[in-house]
């Protein structure tokens, strides 16, 4: 099964999120200061987003770790 676009769009965005506020804490807490921890967080939530998009589009057009059901396996 493959993946549209758009949900890994969507997954990147969740996912940055996350990933930047633990940044800009883990900036505070090594710097104190808020505003160096924002610009900090604010450029890898940038370059992190681009590079996570390529990524999980390229892991979408491997075949690693995914099989066709077929008629005989189970679903619920």
């Amino acid at each position: 099964m493959q993946e549209k676009a758009y949900r890994s769009v969507v997954k990147t965005i969740s996912w940055r999120a996350v990933g930047t506020l633990d940044t800009i804490v883990i900036s505070y807490l090594i710097t104190g200061s808020l505003t160096m921890a924002a610009s900090i967080g604010s450029i890898e939530l940038i370059t992190k987003m681009i590079l996570y998009y390529y990524h999980e589009r390229a892991w979408n057009k491997m075949s690693f770790g995914r099989y066709k059901a077929t008629a005989n396996d189970y679903n619920i």
